[in-house]
């Protein structure tokens, strides 16, 4: 789905704020606050993508990932997962028609847009890195209308059919309640 995104102008703030977000080599710890809402998240999001990922390993690798970039960047780990869905289908190598590359599809241009022309778009976390970044900084642009975000990341401002597509993945697919256990303490 991703191509038309636009390399738009960033000023001298947003850009070193952004290459400082995707610099961030802390390594991956929990972003779950609890051990049990981990292996409940983690367990129901598993099985939900285990046809498409059949290596247990590397799934659930991917979605302590994700959940780890989306919550570090303020998004929804459920939202991230509908946009991997929509935008790659969960591949890992997956390359658009106009260059956009990985799981979350990320345009070539925000390397060197960031000054870091030597991460690789196909590393898992340097991909969930820049994407949930960028979809965070479409979110803070929109002053958080997600509808209009999605449209930017996509380079589809404006159009319904990427943002709803992204939507409807993330509520028909990876909506998650909560385990009734972890309601009452949360």
């Amino acid at each position: 789905m991703a191509g038309a995104q636009k390399n738009e102008p960033l000023s001298a703030a947003v850009q070193g704020a952004l290459h400082k977000a995707v610099s961030d080599t802390k390594p991956p710890s929990s972003s779950f606050r609890n051990p049990m809402e981990a292996v409940d998240w983690l367990s129901e999001m598993s099985r939900r993508l285990e046809k498409r990922i059949p290596n247990q390993e590397y799934r659930l690798d991917l979605l302590r990932s994700v959940h780890y970039e989306a919550t570090r960047a303020g998004l929804d780990p459920q939202l991230v997962l509908g946009l991997i869905q929509v935008e790659s289908g969960f591949r890992k190598y997956a390359v658009s028609s106009a260059g956009a590359r990985g799981y979350m599809q990320v345009m070539p241009f925000w390397l060197r847009l960031l000054g870091r022309p030597e991460d690789s778009l196909f590393d898992l976390r340097t991909n969930l890195r820049y994407g949930c970044t960028i979809l965070r900084h479409y979110l803070d642009i929109e002053k958080g209308d997600l509808y209009r975000a999605l449209g930017r990341y996509n380079g589809s401002l404006g159009k319904p059919e990427y943002p709803n597509m992204v939507r409807a993945a993330w509520h028909g697919q990876w909506n998650y309640e909560k385990s009734p256990r972890l309601a009452q303490n949360p």
